[in-house]
């Protein structure tokens, strides 16, 4: 197909802009506006839609603005960064409604306000880089496995921006990725993660920061410790190498927060209210819920993230851990808990997950969700089974892409 002129009409889920051929096609191309009029080149069609490239923006749109990265355009890291912050949490809200009623069959979710991420630019703890064939750390290019050198990022908090560019990597076999990763203070880990069951011969001793290798034979110290201290709301969490944690630490408190500020006339530990934390991780929910609950149990197949969980909870006597994936604990657990909090990944609820929890009957069910396309699937599912959508708020964890956090609450 040869090259296109078009006019955008919407955003879609994805961080593209979408359009219409005359035939009635889809046309996505990255980058754009609606309303922009811009020329297209197609690089994949398929009966129903087309995806395009961006060439030029012949008519721009008003709300437009210069982007504050040099490699925005190329990198698939970023998607929005032509678009003022307000726009982008109007765009994700609009996004995460049509979602839920074109995928999910909910008329009118009820969808509060978006929260905002106090910082739009430098706000993630973690950062992860692949390696260009000479070494140097870099990204994938827009949808592509390949991947291109980087001069600039504006994404990592400052000391990991500071940290990253004074880096040099050489091209070494069987090293595949490279992580930094904040903690409290200037406590920084450097995990790198490998093919290769030996790790790779680095001069690491002059390095301010801890050291660990992630590969096929397990996870190895190399220098500092296994794990960096994160602090949120004044609670200390252990976060070793290879486990997962909110890559947004000011949004995790807030996260917090919200779920503290629902829950609380529902949780009683007098009365004996047990709730179950699927995909419970190193433990940021179940800290904070422990002290209102009788009885919490939570599930985590990650090694890592359960010794963390372990140590992160060890005071309470009320919390116990199955160390397990989710779809092989719930069909045997012999549990009625009042409350389910589940956080899968972007995969979302697997059919044998959910089966699951409809098996609990859980009177309450807080689903934390990173894809709103999964939860509007699981949002069919909850529905046939007898559960409503009581509220759904959106926070933005991931400012300039188009990644949606939301906190679900339904009830049976």
């Amino acid at each position: 197909m040869p090259q296109l002129t078009l006019t955008l009409d919407s955003l879609v889920y994805g961080g593209q802009a979408m359009g219409r051929l005359p035939d009635g096609r889809a046309v996505f191309v990255p980058f754009a506006l609606p309303g922009e009029q811009v020329r297209l080149r197609p690089v994949e069609e398929k009966r129903g839609h087309v995806r395009a490239e961006l060439l030029e923006v012949l008519q721009p749109s008003a709300s437009r603005i210069s982007p504050r990265c040099a490699h925005f355009g190329l990198c698939g890291g970023c998607h929005y960064q032509h678009m003022p912050y307000a726009d982008q949490l109007a765009a994700k809200s609009a996004i995460l409604r049509e979602q839920l009623q074109r995928l999910g069959g909910l008329s009118d979710p009820p969808l509060a306000p978006a929260v905002p991420a106090p910082e739009d630019f430098y706000y993630r703890n973690h950062v992860q880089f692949h390696l260009a064939p000479d070494g140097k750390l870099g990204y994938h290019r827009e949808g592509s496995a390949e991947v291109f050198p980087i001069q600039e990022c504006h994404l990592p908090e400052p000391p990991l921006d500071a940290i990253w560019k004074q880096m040099e990597i050489e091209a070494i076999p069987g090293l595949e990725r490279i992580g930094l990763r904040l903690g409290s203070g200037d406590d920084i880990q450097l995990i790198l993660d490998g093919s290769d069951p030996r790790p790779p011969e680095l001069s690491v001793e002059d390095l301010p920061i801890s050291v660990a290798y992630l590969s096929p034979a397990g996870r190895l110290v190399l220098a500092g410790s296994e794990a960096v201290y994160i602090e949120v709301l004044g609670r200390v969490f252990r976060l070793s190498a290879g486990s997962f944690f909110q890559v947004n630490t000011r949004m995790a408190e807030t996260m917090v927060e919200h779920l503290l500020g629902e829950l609380p006339a529902r949780l009683n530990p007098d009365r004996g209210v047990t709730l179950l934390d699927a995909y419970c991780g190193v433990g940021l929910f179940s800290a904070f819920l422990a002290p209102l609950v009788g009885r919490l149990v939570g599930i985590e197949a990650l090694p890592f993230a359960g010794d963390d969980f372990a140590v992160n909870l060890d005071e309470f006597d009320n919390v116990e851990l199955y160390q397990a994936s989710v779809e092989d604990v719930l069909p045997a657990l012999e549990i009625k808990p009042q409350i389910a909090l589940v956080d899968p990944p972007r995969a979302g609820l697997s059919r044998l997950a959910l089966d699951g929890i409809l098996r609990l009957q859980p009177s309450l069910l807080v689903y934390i969700s990173c894809d709103p396309a999964t939860l509007a699937r699981d949002a069919k599912r909850l529905v046939s089974a007898g559960y409503s959508l009581k509220k759904i708020t959106p926070f933005d964890l991931f400012p300039q892409t188009y990644h949606i956090e939301s906190i679900t609450f339904w009830e049976k």
